[in-house]
């Protein structure tokens, strides 16, 4: 067989080849496989999704618990400071 009838013969058995799996894609039967996997994709989905939302909020309470210790800590780690007592001296303009 020369290299244009084996070319050839390709050719024609990918047309053949394409054009039943087309027909096997568009049947009734394989709608219904695309229909069920779509519809688990989407549970899927929802189920991630709902997981997400889930460690945002903890996420968020967990940033909000976070700022309320450093801000306590902050406030117990400031210095006390206290103004050094007046004395009052006498003198002659306080006297006067």
């Amino acid at each position: 067989m020369t290299s244009l009838g084996k070319g050839a013969l390709i050719f024609f058995g990918g047309v053949l080849f394409g054009t039943a799996g087309i027909k096997a894609l568009s049947s009734r039967d394989a709608k219904k496989a695309y229909t069920h996997c779509t519809a688990a994709a989407l549970r899927a989905k929802k189920s991630v999704m709902e997981t997400v939302t889930k460690v945002q909020e903890n996420a968020e309470d967990i940033y909000a618990e976070a700022k309320q210790i450093n801000l306590e800590r902050e406030e117990n780690e400031k210095p006390v400071v206290t103004e050094p007592e007046k004395t009052v001296e006498a003198t002659e303009e306080n006297e006067i």
